[in-house]
């Protein structure tokens, strides 16, 4: 991009309100976002394993559907092999059960230490009204949360199977979808417009480039803390942490969750190797939110860091954990489309151009009008 087609400030506030509204709109229609989400993510997905299908001779459709049924019937069969090895005497229940016990164990110690250090809270009983509401809680868990939770899951069931069909038809039909969109250009503006459909595409590809090498930076950083102090399977509990964070908050509180447990259950008498795990991991989560996430998907998407840290937590606040997990690619793809528009509407040579295809437009029209 050339320093005089820069966007200026107006062309910018523009982007960061369009942004926010998009935001808004998100939060009230997440029924139908998430499914085009998923869909989206799908397509980049199997996009590159299509497109090598294609280029061997196969028709698009084949070759969609084909890439399509193998993703699928893979992910049924992993689906079924872990529902199979779910029963009651399995190595893997066995397994989860070993850490669930071990995360129990230290709660309870830590309750202990806190009771010891401070003598008021012995005084309150902490640990037995800790153990007293745990007990409550897993006892009564399925009367009072399993109903309300299985609804929850069947109202979206419906929404998130549209995923699949969705990424289908946009490896299928997307081209059709960018020839539609180009036939309503004017023909002045054609090639910017095709220079448009183009970028927002990189965007989103940038995007997912940026996350894959977020997620190695990820663990590379939390597997080298882990393993420093001790924890088993560092580099294994490292990735599953840094892709459950895809998922803002939520998801780095289970990848915290998950990284005490074990820790716990390593050292079921050191609380210490616990409470450090919580410290490397809270050290990762601060430099991936404030050091590589903008360098990551920030330049992935040429955005300034600071305007990236600043649009997470607007759009966490906007939005929740949806805004949080979708205010860095609408920005960057509200980017294009402002900045692209900006020169556009700005630009005298293509203004030009339009007006003086109108006029052979209306004068052709009327050529034989004339008395």
């Amino acid at each position: 991009m050339n320093t005089d087609e820069r966007a200026g400030p107006v062309v910018w506030a523009g982007i960061i309100a369009t942004t926010c509204l998009l935001l808004v709109l998100l939060e009230r229609a997440l029924w139908l976002v998430l499914p085009f989400i998923f869909g989206i993510v799908l397509y980049y997905l199997l996009l590159g394993p299509m497109q090598r299908l294609v280029r061997a001779g196969f028709g698009r459709t084949v070759s969609a559907m084909s890439v399509c049924a193998l993703f699928f019937s893979l992910l049924a069969l992993a689906v079924a092999f872990s529902w199979s090895t779910g029963s009651a005497d399995s190595p893997w229940r066995k397994t989860i059960m070993l850490y669930l016990d071990g995360g129990v164990a230290f709660v309870h110690n830590t309750m202990t230490l806190l009771e010891a250090k401070f003598p008021i809270l012995a005084e309150m009983h902490l640990t037995s009204t800790v153990n007293r509401r745990f007990k409550a809680l897993t006892n009564n868990f399925a009367q009072q949360h399993l109903g309300t939770i299985l609804v929850t899951v069947a109202g979206w069931l419906p929404s998130l199977l549209l995923a699949p069909f969705l990424a289908f038809f946009f490896l299928r039909d997307g081209w059709r979808f960018k020839k539609f969109v180009a036939r309503g250009v004017p023909n002045s503006y054609f090639e910017r417009s095709l220079f448009l459909l183009h970028q927002v595409d990189q965007i989103a590809s940038r995007y997912f480039e940026g996350l894959i090498k977020l997620t190695v930076l990820d663990t590379i950083v939390l597997g080298l803390g882990l393993w420093s102090i001790g924890v088993s399977a560092p580099l294994t509990l490292a990735l599953i942490s840094a892709v459950l964070a895809w998922v803002p908050f939520v998801g780095s509180v289970v990848g915290c969750t998950m990284v005490v447990i074990v820790a716990s259950t390593d050292a079921p008498n050191n609380p210490m190797m616990a409470y450090g795990a919580i410290g490397v991991f809270v050290l990762a989560r601060l430099l991936d939110d404030f050091v590589f996430m903008p360098l990551t998907l920030g330049r992935s998407l040429r955005i300034h860091p600071l305007v990236a840290v600043l649009m997470i937590f607007v759009g966490g606040e906007i939005a929740g954990v949806p805004g949080l997990m979708l205010a860095l690619p609408l920005l960057g793809v509200v980017m294009v489309v402002g900045e692209t528009l900006g020169r556009l509407v700005t630009n005298p040579r293509l203004r030009a151009r339009y007006r003086h295809a109108r006029a052979l437009r209306a004068k052709q029209a009327s050529r034989d009008l004339a008395v």
